[in-house]
């Protein structure tokens, strides 16, 4: 066999199976990149989700949203979580009587003011003041309240909002996007938002942009969906709440 027809032989033999590879990749990197994407996006939308819930209660306390890491980590780290706690519930025949959580709970009060006014009596803690109460004020026992108990309570914020999953020494981790070599999610605000009704409503939203978290994969791959939801007007990330548009805080996955 001549030298020339084993080299063409040869070559033919190597573009083949280039081919053969790219076909395969051609198949394999999307479905990788799909893969990889979905996992990511699994500690993306927690931490968003976590800052969904730091912003709305920083708002629920002080009425706007903040733009500002620092404000929000120190608040989540020194702010008080305020909650009611409740024992007792009004029966449908107390109810059908006219009485209302609100007069039950101004009933409940003015007994416990007038115990604590009363110098004679001494009482260790809250339990022995409901006790007290509920077996021997008038108004009380008139409207059934015995065992009906309202009391605000403080917790510490980070155990009332997250359940332990964070600490003071790491909490500042829900600013920073994973997979992304330390960028932040990008905070915005909008406290000056007004409804057509003139009603003002403040807004937030924070984002992961897809080239944050994927921006190692396949560059073709990345542009690829990039290019796709910016066609479909889609925000070419994660993201949850809106600035310009009331959306309930929703996330653009859920």
């Amino acid at each position: 066999m001549k030298a020339s027809k084993v080299l063409t032989i040869c070559v033919l033999f190597v573009a083949a199976c280039l081919m053969a590879y790219f076909c395969v990749m051609s198949v394999v990197t999307p479905i990788q990149f799909e893969e990889t994407r979905a996992e990511r996006e699994v500690s993306v939308i927690k931490n968003l989700v976590d800052l969904r819930t730091a912003e709305l209660e920083f708002h629920h306390q002080n009425g706007r949203f903040t733009a500002s890491y620092d404000t929000l980590i120190t608040f989540l780290k020194t702010a008080p979580k305020k909650e009611l706690m409740k024992e007792g519930s009004l029966t449908d025949k107390q109810l059908e009587g006219g009485l209302t959580e609100n007069k039950a709970v101004k009933i409940i009060n003015e007994a416990k003011k007038k115990a604590l006014k009363n110098k004679k009596l001494q009482f260790a803690n809250s339990d022995e003041l409901y006790a007290y109460i509920w077996e021997n004020d008038a108004e009380v026992k008139k409207n059934g309240l015995q065992g009906f108990r309202r009391d605000t309570i403080e917790l510490n914020m980070l155990q009332s909002l997250y359940k332990g999953a964070y600490t003071p020494e790491n909490i500042d981790q829900i600013t920073y996007i994973p997979f992304s070599n330390g960028k932040r999610y990008e905070i915005e605000v909008n406290n000056d938002y007004k409804t057509s009704q003139g009603i003002r409503v403040p807004l937030f939203e924070a984002r992961a942009p897809f080239e944050s978290y994927l921006g190692d994969l396949n560059e073709q791959e990345l542009v690829n969906l990039v290019d796709r939801e910016t066609k479909l007007d889609h925000y070419a990330g994660l993201k949850v709440g809106d600035t310009y548009a009331p959306n309930n805080f929703a996330g653009n996955w859920e």
